[in-house]
Order: structure tokens, then C-alpha cells, then sequence
């Protein structure tokens, strides 16, 4: 109850901008309190216009004021702030600029709530309450707050538009259907919205199951991730481990290399070191007699020579260097031979294991990929052998059209032909469908003559009773059409145009691979020249069509065999 109490002192202390405790306070002569800063933004967007005025009672000010701070205000605030006065809290009632605001407030205006199509008016809370009081206002239709209720205007009649013309695929108001759009084919934009809306929800429907299927696919996708992680990883470990092996069986075979190297070269060096000691003990002892024997040669006295010579003990059988045989010094290199020869061997070994283990990982190919189709056909030649011959489906033509040449032709008359009801027949558009469903790869010519043709695939499932726009060939996603006029090409599917320049040929040749998604159209004179080519995904069989749409004109489907 305080609190409420003291709601409106805090008004009172409370910038007119910021709707916060004044901050910085500045009054300009009109009496009127602002921050300074927020004072200074507003008037700083009114510099251009040279004027500056006060947002509260609009008293304008020439030249722009230079304020001073209020300083006995800005005390005042300050001591209130310490008795406990906060700041108010910003009412987010009132409109902001994305907000709708509401069209009856005067002053600062507040948010609306419901938006009315009849009145073509915005209502906040309180002046909305007359649409649930009044009984007539109660019939109003109130839907979400919009900034786009002028759109419902007729820029012409100035009337709210409630009718759709369907000739013209537009909203019109009643006035329009009685003038400029009088004999068109119209009706409620209620009764619109209801079919509109009918279509909507199949496509929905349609929508929602495709997401249903590709929610089943992702799963199935996001399994088959896990599954190849797992078998990956599986895969990882399993190899380092045999090739962990193999190392390990590597360094064993070098160490047992190592090892019998070691021994045997204590051996044969023990061997060698036992020869070369007996041949310094030889030698020694050979040393020995040689200086008894120079003794003995220096001796003067010849009888004593002759005395003590034949005392020398005799040679005996000495082993001297030609008895020792050394093989060619080549030692252990037999063996580095012949290790290189295994590291030469494995290395093939491991090239040609590569080449295959390489092969496994790069075949492991998870989705089912789509064979690859065959290139279109650079010539007309190439095309022709996979030519088809078309005829039209009286059944489906539209009674102004005449068939013959054994309905491969057709010519638009001024008089409506004798046809029996059908209910596939086309009502409205000049259109008729070929008898032959497309699958495959198809090529066929179009002869054309008058004003234009459009030249079209088509999903059997196309509209085909009513004026409805949906009829027409290129209007929807069922169906992808050639203009064909005078002077240039238009490619129409699901209502959207592409426009082509460049010379017009009186003949077309369409290919079509419906396998690989590909639609392409082109100009038949003495070369083949492309159109325009299309490329997508087909989900069933396609009907060759043609539409003509003047009088006198017509399109003939050629014999090519």
C-alpha cells in the first residue's frame, strides 16, 4: 500500500522519455524536466529540421537551447533516492516502433491487441472492448495485431477487398467484379481461402509424411554413422595390433640376426687370436735361434766355430704364411646382403598387401549410389535414337482444340468442337495431354505455328476441370512448360518464369531422361541449339503436352521414323 502511495512522487521525478528516475536533470524554459542525455538524443534528431521542441507540451525553441543541469533537482533526487523512491518501472504497455500501436489512443499510444478486418482498425484493451459488447461489432472479425490492414484496401474503389478473381489470380473489392474484372471467373476471397486452404493441408499432409520419411532416413543414416564408426575404430585397433605384431616379429628377427652376428664373430675371432698366438710363440722362438746363430757367426776362433755349430739344434717344421688361408675379406656381408634382400621382398610384400588393403577401405561404399546416366546426345542424330512417336488424347483436349494427322496436330478454333464429356478433359485452357506415358529417355519434335504454344511435360495428376489457376500447364509443381512466342522462350514450373532471349525456332525438340532428371528443350533448325535444360527428380511417369492460345494457331507432334 506504501508503495502505491508513493507511485506518484516517482512520476513526478521521472524523465518524460525514459519513463526512469531523472538522471542528470535539465528543465528548458517551458518547465518540462528531462535527462539530459535523453533531451539532447531528441533534439539531436531534430537538427535537420532546425526547430527543436519539447516531446511533452511541443513548445519549439529557436535556436536550440544550452541547458545547465538543474541542480537542485538532481540534490532533490538524490535524497529522495536515499528515503527509499526507486524508479518506475517502464510500462511496456505502450506501443514501440515494432509494435502495432493502437489507432484510437491519443497522446502516447499503447499496444494493440487485436487488429479488426472489417473496421481495418488496431484496438488496444480498452478500446476493443466495444467489438465483445456491441452486438454488431461483435460479427467482426479480430484476428492478431498486422500492419498490413491498408493491404486489404482497393487502391482503386477505396473498398475493402473481399472477392478473389480467379481469371486473375487477384484480391478484388465487389466494385472490380462488377468493372474491370466483370465476366472473370470470381468469387469470395472466404470461399478462396477455404479451397486454398483445403490445398494447404494436403500439401501438408504430403509435406509432414515426406518428413516422417526422412525422419526414418536420418535415423537409418545416423545408425549406419554409428555402425561405421564402430567398425572403423574396430578396424583402427585391429590393425595397429597386427602391426604392432609384425614389428614386434621384425625386432625379434633383428635381434636373433644380431645375436648369432655377435657369436659368431667371438667365434671366428677366438679362432683367428689362437693361430696368431701360436704364430707369435713361432716367431719367438724363431727370434731366439736367429740371435744364437748370429752369435755363432761372429765367432773368430775357427775351431770353435766349427766346435759348436754342429751343437744348433735343427728347424724344426715351421708353419710359416703360405700355410694359412684367408678367404676373400667379405666377412659378415654375405649377411647384410641378405638381409636386404628380405627388407626388398617384404617391401614387395607390403606394396602389393597395400594396393589391396587400400582397395578394402576405399570399396567400402555404404549408400547405394545411382548408375551414372549416359551424356545427352551432342547431335540430332543422337537424339533421334531415342525418338518416340506421341499422339494426343482427344479425352483430355479442350473443345476449342481440333485434333488430326492422326491426333498428332492440334488447332485452336474459333468454335467449339463435338466432343463427348469426359472427366479428364481440360474446361478451361486451350491444353490437351499426349496418350503415352514418358519414362526413360525420350525425344520428340513440336512443329508450331501463330501466336505461341506452350510446349509442356506433365504429371498426370495435373488439374484438369475448372479455370482454376492450377489447370494451367506450368502453374504448379506438376507440370514444366516452353513458351514459345515470336521473339523469345519463357520456361514456366510451379509459377515461376525464366525468361530466354534469342532466336525462335518454329521447331523443338524436348529430351527427356526421366531417370537422371533431365528435361531439356532445343532449337531444331540445321543444328541443335540448346534452349534451356532442366534438371530435378521426376516421381512418376510424364504425359507430353501442348497449349495454344490463339486462334488459328496450332502444334504438331513429328513422325521422326
Amino acid at each position: 500500500m506504501a508503495q502505491q502511495e508513493n507511485q506518484p512522487d516517482r512520476l513526478k521525478f521521472s524523465c518524460l522519455i525514459c519513463l526512469d528516475l531523472l538522471k542528470d536533470p535539465v528543465t528548458p524554459s517551458c518547465g518540462h524536466s528531462y535527462c539530459m542525455n535523453c533531451i539532447e538524443s531528441f533534439w539531436d534528431g531534430e537538427d535537420q529540421k532546425g526547430i527543436h521542441s519539447c516531446p511533452q507540451c511541443r513548445k519549439t525553441f529557436i535556436p536550440r537551447p544550452v541547458l545547465k543541469k538543474n541542480i537542485m533537482l538532481a540534490d532533490l533526487i538524490e535524497e529522495l533516492k536515499k528515503t527509499g523512491l526507486q524508479a518506475a518501472p517502464a510500462d511496456h504497455r505502450y506501443a514501440g516502433p515494432e509494435d502495432v500501436a493502437c489507432d484510437f489512443c491519443t497522446g502516447r499510444k499503447l499496444k494493440a491487441i487485436k487488429s479488426c478486418l472489417v473496421c481495418l482498425a488496431s484496438y488496444c484493451e480498452k478500446h476493443l472492448q466495444p467489438h465483445y459488447d456491441v452486438a454488431p461489432l461483435k460479427k467482426h472479425k479480430l484476428v492478431e495485431p498486422s500492419k498490413n490492414l491498408q493491404e486489404n484496401i482497393c487502391s482503386r474503389h477505396d473498398e475493402v477487398m473481399k472477392m478473389f478473381c480467379r481469371t486473375d489470380q487477384k484480391c478484388i473489392c465487389y466494385l472490380c467484379s462488377v468493372d474491370e474484372h466483370k465476366g472473370h471467373d470470381t468469387v469470395s476471397a472466404a470461399a478462396e481461402r477455404t479451397e486454398r486452404q483445403r490445398e494447404l493441408e494436403e500439401k501438408q499432409k504430403k509435406i509432414q509424411h515426406l518428413i516422417q520419411d526422412r525422419e526414418k532416413d536420418v535415423k537409418l543414416l545416423q545408425q549406419e554413422v554409428e555402425a561405421i564408426n564402430h567398425s572403423a575404430d574396430k578396424t583402427v585397433e585391429d590393425s595397429e595390433k597386427i602391426f604392432t605384431e609384425l614389428i614386434r616379429l621384425l625386432q625379434k628377427r633383428s635381434s636373433d640376426v644380431k645375436q648369432q652376428i655377435r657369436s659368431q664373430q667371438e667365434t671366428e675371432v677366438s679362432r683367428v687370436k689362437d693361430v696368431q698366438e701360436k704364430l707369435e710363440q713361432e716367431i719367438t722362438e724363431l727370434k731366439r735361434k736367429d740371435a744364437e746363430l748370429e752369435q755363432l757367426s761372429h765367432t773368430e776362433d775357427h775351431n770353435q766355430f766349427l766346435l759348436n755349430y754342429p751343437s744348433l739344434p735343427a728347424l724344426s717344421e715351421s708353419t710359416h704364411s703360405s700355410s694359412i688361408n684367408i678367404r676373400p675379406l667379405r666377412h659378415f656381408e654375405d649377411v647384410t646382403a641378405a638381409v636386404s634382400e628380405l627388407r626388398e621382398k617384404l617391401q614387395d610384400v607390403l606394396r602389393d598387401s597395400w594396393t589391396n588393403i587400400s582397395l578394402m577401405v576405399t570399396g567400402v561404399d555404404v549408400l547405394l549410389s545411382e548408375p551414372e546416366s549416359e551424356p545427352e546426345p551432342k547431335s540430332r542424330a543422337g537424339f533421334l535414337k531415342y525418338s518416340c512417336e506421341i499422339t494426343l488424347d482427344p479425352n483430355t483436349a479442350q473443345t476449342h482444340l481440333k485434333l488430326s494427322e492422326g491426333n498428332r496436330k492440334v488447332v485452336l478454333m474459333d468454335q467449339p468442337q463435338i466432343y463427348p464429356s469426359h472427366p479428364d478433359r481440360f474446361t478451361h485452357y486451350h491444353q490437351v495431354l499426349s496418350r503415352e506415358s514418358l519414362t526413360g529417355r525420350c525425344y520428340w519434335e513440336v512443329e508450331w505455328s501463330g501466336g505461341g504454344v506452350f510446349i509442356a511435360v506433365a504429371y498426370k495428376k495435373i488439374s484438369i476441370a475448372g479455370s482454376g489457376h492450377n489447370c494451367g500447364f506450368g502453374n504448379t509443381d506438376k507440370s514444366w512448360a516452353l513458351n514459345c512466342f515470336q521473339f523469345a522462350y519463357q520456361l514456366v514450373h510451379n509459377n515461376i518464369s525464366t525468361f530466354i532471349s534469342g532466336p525462335v525456332s518454329s521447331r523443338v525438340g524436348v529430351y527427356l531422361d526421366h531417370k537422371a532428371g533431365i528435361l531439356s528443350f532445343y532449337r531444331v533448325s540445321e543444328s541443335m541449339t540448346l534452349i534451356h535444360r532442366v534438371q530435378t527428380r521426376f516421381t512418376e511417369p510424364l504425359l507430353a503436352g501442348v497449349y495454344v492460345y490463339h486462334n488459328g494457331g496450332s502444334a504438331e507432334f513429328c513422325k521422326l521414323v
